[in-house]
């Protein structure tokens, strides 16, 4: 029954805006509770009284934009839990930059020209990517970034506060991009800033190295097992990061390794 499903669909709409806009105003605006409750009282009323009704509907149709908003419900926790479990992990293996550096230069690799940009997820820490750079072709650039991409809860951030730059010595330096909700993503072009603090990016020979991570779901630990499965398939089919910052697809090194979580 269309109209069931439909009625049950909007009523519940109605009534999680309701709640969501009582936790915004009081938890977000920190307006005080009488206030947000006088605001929000009779909305919820209505709201509730037009769900409780279309209850009587659930068996002839309403079930169905339910399970579609638990399955989706379901999907959206799992992976918020999931990138949390990950990201706990990773930083419990994280290695200290700039001590990292310091040993690495006591006996340097063989350089090699050109430019690496090496993406990691909190500034200060040795991307994986590079680790294994190390390891497999044992070479470094001449010039090493490793840029650390933020995103932040305002619409625009001006080029002007777009990078924030810092120098680790030896050709290398830790950068920080910043970005509003509606600033349009394009890390090359952000760095093309860079060459007004003293590091001489060329388009031709930069490449940028990314991690590509492979999650293992486990046993005895973080989400049951049925949720480490679907988050594992989640971030395996997840958009990398060369599309979501539009970097360039021949300059790009994608470098793998496996996580458990």
């Amino acid at each position: 029954n269309l109209a069931a499903a439909y009625g049950i669909a909007v009523t519940t709409d109605m009534l999680i805006t309701t709640v969501l806009t009582f936790y915004v105003i009081r938890y977000g605006w920190k307006y005080p509770l009488a206030l947000c409750i006088a605001a929000t009282s009779v909305f919820f009323a209505v709201d509730f009284a037009f769900f409780a009704s279309n209850l009587m509907k659930l068996f002839a149709g309403g079930w169905f934009p339910l399970v579609i908003g638990g399955i989706v419900f379901t999907l959206m926790i799992t992976w918020k839990e999931g990138r949390r479990i990950l990201n706990e992990k990773l930083r419990a293996d994280a290695i200290d930059l700039p001590s990292f550096l310091d040993a690495v230069f006591i006996n340097p690799p063989l350089r090699v020209e050109g430019t690496a940009v090496f993406l990691t997820a909190e500034p200060g820490i040795v991307p994986n990517a590079m680790l294994h750079n190390l390891k497999h072709n044992k070479v470094l650039h001449q010039q090493n970034l490793f840029v650390t991409v933020r995103n932040h809860e305002v619409p625009w951030i001006g080029m002007d506060k777009r990078l924030e730059v810092e120098s680790l010595g030896h050709d290398c330096w830790q950068v920080t991009v910043n970005y509003g909700f509606k600033n349009d993503l394009d890390l090359p072009k952000a760095l093309q800033q860079i060459k007004n603090r003293g590091c001489q990016l060329e388009p031709m020979t930069t490449s940028y190295f990314l991690s590509r991570d492979t999650v293992i779901p486990t046993i005895g630990t973080g989400m049951s097992q049925w949720r480490e499965k679907l988050f594992a398939q989640m971030h395996h089919n997840a958009s990398g990061a060369a599309d979501f910052l539009n970097l360039p697809n021949n300059s790009v090194v994608e470098l793998g390794s496996k996580i458990e979580i």
